[in-house]
C-alpha cells in the first residue's frame, strides 16, 4: 500500500488503497474517506483484548478496518492535537509507545499491553505501569505533540528525558526512572521530581510538546484571561463589573 504524510504543524496520513489493500484505525481517526473503501469496526483480538485497550492503555474498545472491495480508493486519517506523524516500518519486530500515541497501521499489525519492567518506572515514569506494544509486519502511524527528536543509543549510551517526553522506544532499550536530586532543583526546577532514564542499544522518539504540557498552558491562559483583555473597553467592563456587584 502506498501513504503521504501531508501538513506541518497538524498532520495527516493519506493511505492509496489498491484492491483488497485494508487498514485499521483508531476509532475517531478517519478524515475522509473515498473511491471504493469501506469503513467497519470489530473488537480485534476478542473480549479480553479490547477490555484491555480500553482499560489499561486508554484505547478504543473497538478498532475500525478498512477495506478496498473494489477499484481502489483513499482514505486520509488525522492527529487528535498539534504535532507530527511518524511512520514505523515493521518486520516482525516491535516497538514500545506511549498511551495513546497509535494512529493508524496496515499489514499485519497488533497492537496490546505492554508492562514496564521495574516498579518504579511504573510508580513514577509518567504513563504508569502501562505502555503499548506495536508488532508484526507492515506500516504503523504514531503521532506526537510538536515535533519528533531522534535518538540512535548505542550499547550502554544513557539518556535523561523528561518523563512526558518519551514517545516510542525500540524494545532493547532499558528503561528506568531516576530522581533529579537537590531539593532546589526537584521544587523548582520546573520539570517535576524524575527524569527518565533510557539505555541503549535502540531507537527512541521524543516529542516536544506533551499534550499534558499544551494542556496545562491552555488551562493556564484560561484562568488569566481577565489579565489577558486588553484596551480601555476590557478595563471598563471590569470596573462596570466590579460596580454592579457592589466591589470597591
Amino acid at each position: 500500500m502506498q501513504y503521504s504524510i501531508v501538513g506541518d504543524v497538524m498532520q495527516a496520513v493519506k493511505l492509496h488503497f489498491a484492491p483488497g489493500d485494508r487498514a485499521q484505525a483508531e476509532p475517531g481517526a478517519m478524515l475522509y474517506m473515498k473511491g471504493d473503501v469501506d469503513m467497519d469496526v470489530s473488537m480485534k483480538g476478542g473480549l479480553l483484548s479490547g477490555l484491555a485497550r480500553k482499560f489499561l492503555m486508554g484505547e478504543k474498545l473497538f478498532m475500525a478496518t478498512f477495506e478496498c472491495r473494489g477499484r481502489g480508493g483513499e482514505a486520509g486519517f488525522a492527529v487528535p492535537y498539534p504535532g507530527r506523524v511518524q511512520a514505523v516500518n515493521l518486520n516482525n519486530s516491535a516497538i514500545i509507545a506511549q498511551k495513546r500515541s497509535y494512529l493508524c497501521a496496515f499489514g499485519d499489525v497488533t497492537l496490546s499491553v505492554a508492562f514496564t519492567k521495574r516498579l518504579g518506572a511504573g510508580f513514577f515514569g509518567g504513563e504508569g505501569f502501562i505502555l503499548e506494544q506495536i508488532a508484526g509486519t507492515g506500516v504503523a502511524f504514531i503521532h506526537a505533540g510538536g515535533n519528533f527528536v531522534e535518538f540512535d543509543l548505542a550499547p550502554g549510551e544513557q539518556l535523561r528525558v523528561d518523563t512526558g517526553c518519551l514517545v516510542a522506544m525500540d524494545p532493547t532499550i532499558d528503561y528506568d526512572i531516576q530522581f533529579i536530586g537537590g531539593f532546589t532543583r526537584s521544587l523548582f526546577g520546573g520539570e517535576g521530581l524524575f527524569y527518565a532514564m533510557l539505555t541503549g542499544p535502540g531507537h527512541v522518539l521524543l516529542q516536544t510538546l506533551p499534550f499534558s504540557r499544551m494542556a496545562e498552558e491552555v488551562l493556564s491562559a484560561a484562568h488569566g484571561r481577565v489579565d489577558e483583555q486588553k484596551g480601555i473597553a476590557g478595563i471598563g467592563g471590569d470596573i462596570l463589573g466590579n460596580i454592579l456587584s457592589g466591589d470597591s
